[in-house]
């Protein structure tokens, strides 16, 4: 049985006066209650949340979890599920399954959230949009969303399938394997961090030293600044040399999903992480896993992330989009029946996908172009 929720927006009445200025120093003092927050990191996710709307989108789910609720009003009906929270176009990559397949999906689980599934859905569009805005993603509006829809009821059709990227899905393979051609300059960049001398907490490193393929292993831990929504967190990275080669490991601390703060909830560690990796239809990595309050994965050019930047300059992007909804789909089927999503997908006709992404990537503009002006 499907559960809907009625969620109080948006930290109540108060949000209805909070504009991005405000909410960004509101949701960062909820955050610090719950971890230690690098204030120089944060500064760099500030500026890059001036520079574009796209990153700015990325580095602000906090406020999309205020907006939502009142622009997508209609939508905060729909089943839930625990899903991914914080999606968007450049929050899938690649990585080995246990196998040594190249496996591709959803990258980072870092808001995961039970909420309604509309959320990851209009949130993937509204992305879809503003990046095609910024000349990233080549396809017009319209069938971007029509192509993330068609993906999402494809695999509520057959039940799911994890992208196993060996045999089958040549054009997604193609898009992927690009930017591994040249390998070395992932490891030169990785290389260059600079060494971390001071206090590391011991369960960071305790997390990275169960990851490795030999616990003795000796590590060199560097800070490393990557991502946007996460950045401002203790990211620690672990490099090491075993048989003649690089190896890394990278420990991030983990937090409550600002989803939770949005509904006026309290700072805890209530981390669905692990959950989500276990119940979503997968070809897990054998290398990420959440130890305590830190997500630990393996770090190597094929285990990334993948940017809208690195695909191939000739792409089939509605194939990529719709290969997009797919896998949301097969994350959403962890936790919610594909007929109670089928049956409330049916009911909300053929283009609301497309006119709750535009008005969720015109609340977006909005709000980057004041942060801007403040």
């Amino acid at each position: 049985m499907a559960t809907r929720v009625n969620y109080t927006w948006a930290c109540g009445t108060a949000a209805l006066k909070m504009n991005i200025l405000k909410a960004t120093k509101t949701y960062e003092a909820w955050l610090g209650e719950q971890i230690p927050l690098l204030r120089a990191d944060l500064a760099l996710k500030h500026q890059a949340m001036h520079e574009a709307v796209f990153p700015f989108l990325r580095a602000t789910f906090y406020r999309w979890s205020q907006t939502y609720p009142k622009v997508c009003e209609k939508l905060m009906d729909g089943p839930e599920v625990l899903g991914v929270g914080d999606l968007h176009v450049e929050n899938f990559g690649t990585w080995r399954d246990i196998e040594g397949r190249l496996i591709w999906g959803i990258n980072d689980f870092d808001e995961a959230c039970r909420l309604p599934y509309t959320v990851d859905l209009v949130r993937l569009s509204a992305s879809a949009i503003l990046a095609g805005e910024g000349e990233h993603l080549p396809i017009p509006h319209g069938p971007a969303c029509k192509a993330i829809l068609a993906g999402y009821r494809a695999a509520l059709k057959t039940g799911g399938r994890p992208f196993a990227l060996a045999e089958d899905h040549p054009k997604l393979r193609e898009m992927a394997v690009h930017r591994l051609r040249e390998p070395q300059a992932y490891w030169d960049k990785l290389k260059a961090l600079t060494t971390h001398h001071d206090k590391v907490p011991s369960s960071a490193l305790k997390a990275l030293h169960r990851q490795l393929p030999d616990e003795d292993l000796e590590l060199r831990i560097a800070h490393r600044i990557a991502g946007l929504g996460s950045l401002g967190r203790r990211r620690y990275v672990g490099l090491a040399e075993w048989h003649g080669g690089s190896i890394a490991r990278e420990a991030k601390e983990l937090a409550e999903s600002a989803w939770r703060w949005a509904r006026s909830a309290r700072a805890r560690r209530h981390i669905q992480y692990q959950e989500i990796l276990d119940t979503a239809i997968r070809c897990p990595d054998p290398f990420v896993r959440q130890r305590g309050d830190w997500i630990v994965r393996r770090l190597a050019p094929d285990c990334s992330r993948i940017e809208l930047s690195a695909l191939p300059k000739e792409h089939d992007a509605e194939r990529l989009l719709h290969a997009m909804g797919f896998e949301t789909a097969n994350v959403h089927l962890g936790s919610c029946e594909a007929k109670v999503l089928s049956d409330d997908l049916q009911r909300r006709g053929p283009v609301w996908l497309y006119s709750a992404g535009r008005a969720m990537a015109d609340s977006t503009l909005a709000d980057w172009q004041e942060w801007r002006k403040g």
